[in-house]
């Protein structure tokens, strides 16, 4: 287990590949878990070992927070936007995209799906942090950056005093930037991407895949990262010109493989979500009952 002074990296199975991610530990007198989407036999042999005594969640989603369930006696906080959200299953499948793109009864489905563990993760969680704020535990100070556009209310924890950021879903995969729930705005993403590049950090920390990244090496990826938003701009565009409705153009695999989309329900709702916003970017609306695109 790598660590970065009192910051232990906690890897998830497959290199954090979702559906897992990784995890920071901070060693002191709090004993804190950032995000517990990491391989859960190391978390319990750490809370085992060190103990586990408060978690925060940098968002909702399950890859984040799966594994809250598996510390009874931590308490655990999520960013103040999500708490709300998270307080019912009608507000994560509205945040989720669910409603805006299949309606009520899609919920009503979606909910006959979901992993008890992760409901139970997302129930024990008992109140938020605040944004922006100076916390102190033992010698080390965070922050956490409201960082919207993979979520509304997603936050970016950083450790000012170590030149540290833990970036959790500012990833740096070759997926490209994730906006795809209702919740997801893609002129924030960018915004929060940019924000991340202006702090004074010598290491930055991402949630999947490669993990930890140089100042350099991060600027660098940024930009290769943020271009993939303009790639799919010009995808969609191309689509559109070519005369294809929405429908058609959701069903082609812009985000997601075609063959992914067709065996799984929520994919699909995701890739519809994420091509919306790429047309309202395109100056386009959708005419709903013909499904036909419309320049604004």
């Amino acid at each position: 287990m790598d660590r970065i002074g009192p910051i232990f990296i906690v890897e998830g199975p497959n290199n954090s590949k979702v559906p897992y991610s990784r995890s920071l530990y901070l060693d002191c007198s709090e004993k804190i878990l950032i995000d517990s989407g990491a391989d859960a036999t190391t978390l319990l042999h750490l809370d085992h070992e060190l103990g586990v005594n408060l978690i925060f969640n940098t968002h909702y989603h399950p890859d984040h927070t799966q594994h809250n369930y598996l510390f009874k006696n931590a308490v655990k906080l999520i960013n103040p936007i999500e708490y709300e959200t998270t307080r019912t299953l009608d507000g994560i499948a509205r945040a989720y995209g669910i409603f805006q793109e299949w309606g009520q009864s899609a919920i009503e489905k979606w909910k006959s799906s979901i992993p008890q563990k992760w409901m139970e993760s997302l129930r024990e969680i008992s109140g938020s942090y605040e944004y922006e704020t100076e916390y102190q535990f033992g010698k080390e100070k965070i922050i956490f950056l409201h960082t919207p556009g993979h979520t509304s209310g997603f936050s970016c924890p950083y450790f000012p005093e170590l030149g540290v950021v833990f970036t959790a879903d500012y990833d740096m995969t070759s997926f490209g930037p994730w906006y795809n729930g209702a919740d997801g705005e893609i002129e924030d993403f960018i915004a929060s991407g940019q924000r991340l590049l202006s702090l004074d950090v010598k290491t930055y920390i991402t949630g999947h895949q490669k993990g930890v990244f140089t100042k350099n090496e991060y600027h660098q990826a940024m930009k290769t990262y943020l271009s993939i938003i303009d790639r799919r701009d010009e995808i969609i565009e191309r689509y559109v010109q070519q005369g294809l409705n929405f429908n058609e153009i959701s069903e082609i695999g812009i985000f997601y493989p075609k063959n992914a989309l067709q065996k799984n329900p929520i994919l699909k709702t995701w890739e519809r979500s994420g091509i919306r916003k790429h047309l309202k970017r395109l100056g386009y609306s959708i005419e709903e009952k013909a499904n036909e695109i419309i320049k604004m």
